[in-house]
């Protein structure tokens, strides 16, 4: 079994909170692949399904973010896993808003949740950090991942959360770098091979966005004539 842990704050008051963005991206993995309902355990919510072949358990935990060790460990134990069957979603300050990179053990990097998991389990677990971008000032963090997204964010915000279900089968696999392929195609699309040139024609036969300019016809009167044109 594998254990996927989104980290966030529990409750309607923090639901869309940047700080709640692990929590965003396992109910999207959930709600995609057909897992079994949400239910209480481990003092956390849960909810079971396959990814990849992999048996996948969800976890949520309901501790608020800096007891989230408490919850992994119960789960954890219950299970007889190790740090390297759990992955943790997570908000990422040092990520730009939208980029997603995985790691495997480190540290917590100042993170009150993966500081309790740390606490709880040791470092070796694998983290994908999700980036929320950075206030630009230390004092600033707090209000900054308790607030929630606003409307702006909300098209790469998707983008990312679809890019992560696309891939949570590659992710259950241990397919680091499937994994990240799917979130690219996604938050990155690569250009259609189907772009033409400004001016170039369509299969119809009309103009694809705006024409080339046409280059002016050579003037090839004489000079006298050119003269004469003057005083017409």
């Amino acid at each position: 079994m594998k254990l996927f842990v989104g980290l966030g704050n529990p409750g309607p008051k923090y639901e869309r909170n940047r700080h709640n963005i692990g929590f965003m991206a396992l109910d999207r993995i959930a709600s995609d692949h057909g897992f079994s309902p949400w239910k209480a355990k481990f003092q956390a919510l849960v909810c079971e399904g396959s990814l990849g072949g992999e048996k996948v358990l969800l976890l949520k935990p309901q501790t608020f973010m800096n007891l989230s060790g408490q919850s992994v460990g119960e789960a954890m134990r219950f299970y007889k896993l190790t740090p390297a069957d759990v992955t943790v979603l997570h908000d990422e300050l040092d990520l730009a808003p939208g980029k997603a990179r995985i790691k495997q053990g480190g540290g917590h990097a100042g993170h009150n949740g993966l500081r309790s998991i740390h606490s709880h389990i040791g470092a070796d677990y694998g983290r994908v950090r999700l980036g929320i971008g950075h206030p630009g000032h230390k004092d600033a963090v707090a209000g900054y991942v308790l607030r929630d997204f606003p409307k702006a964010d909300e098209g790469w915000l998707d983008d990312l959360m679809r890019g992560i279900s696309d891939g949570a089968a590659e992710l259950a696999r241990g397919d680091g770098g499937k994994f990240m392929n799917a979130v690219a195609l996604r938050v990155a699309p690569p250009r259609s091979s189907t772009t033409r040139p400004r001016g170039e024609a369509k299969a119809d036969g009309t103009a694809s966005a705006k024409p080339a300019k046409e280059e002016p016809a050579a003037d090839t009167r004489s000079a006298m004539e050119r003269l004469l044109d003057k005083f017409k």
